[in-house]
């Protein structure tokens, strides 16, 4: 299936990131069971929150910039390279494929990227490492440098919007896909899981590739419950072998 596309989407989820030391924060005893979830709406509310809201967010930025992509990353990278895949819709907010070497152009990051911040009011990009000086020095969330609005994580709190151009692209990709791969995901969390639902409703073939068991395999047209990296590695092998 895969030495036939051309326009492939590979879809990714918190799966594909476990092989590099980043837990899934959704799994039970991760991040998220262990921290209930700050609203977007609690979060633009209070300075308190906020303050409590990058505490937190920079426990999460320590293992994320530790990370290094894994095999399944250099893999689809290796997919874009050859022409098989035309973009990388993720879920995750680590950066890694960019990392991997896929080109920014063809990764569609649905829920933000975590390695960096931005104001809310300007858009104005700061880095973590100064959000990090500022909160330590002021005892207090950072403002922006710029136009002294808030500042905040890139990436999708819950509560808030999705980003519209984001999931435009997004759609488009799926829309115009010969083949859709999820890796890594649970396909539980919507509307991001929805990209898989379009493209069965578009009759593209549909592969699901993960270590459990998701809401969504009786939609797939083939499914395989396992880790991914030695998975792509045969992939890897067959078409290397012609």
């Amino acid at each position: 299936m895969v030495q036939r596309a051309r326009r492939a989407v590979v879809f990714t989820g918190a799966g594909i990131s476990t092989e590099c030391g980043i837990p899934d924060f959704r799994s039970p005893g991760g991040f998220w069971t262990r921290y209930k979830p700050i609203e977007f709406s609690a979060f633009l509310a209070s300075p308190d929150t906020r303050l409590e809201a990058w505490r937190r967010f920079l426990m999460i930025r320590e293992t994320i910039a530790r990370a290094e992509p894994g095999e399944s990353h250099k893999a689809v990278a290796s997919l874009v390279a050859r022409g098989h895949v035309s973009h990388v819709i993720t879920q995750n907010i680590d950066g890694l494929h960019l990392t991997s070497g896929v080109p920014a152009e063809q990764i569609i990051e649905i829920h933000g990227n975590g390695t960096y911040a931005k104001c809310l009011s300007c858009g104005l990009r700061h880095e973590l490492s100064w959000v990090a000086e500022d909160i330590a020095a002021k005892a207090r969330a950072p403002h922006c440098v710029s136009c002294g609005g808030i500042v905040k994580s890139a990436t999708i709190s819950f509560g808030q919007a999705m980003p519209e151009q984001d999931m435009a692209d997004a759609r488009a990709a799926t829309l115009n896909a010969d083949l859709f791969i999820a890796i890594g995901s649970s396909l539980q969390v919507f509307p991001a899981a929805g990209f898989p639902v379009l493209a069965k409703q578009n009759r593209t073939p549909l592969v699901i590739l993960n270590r459990e068991e998701t809401g969504l395999d009786g939609l797939a047209d083939l499914v395989i419950h396992a880790d991914s990296a030695p998975v792509l590695r045969a992939v890897m092998a067959q078409i290397d072998s012609g």
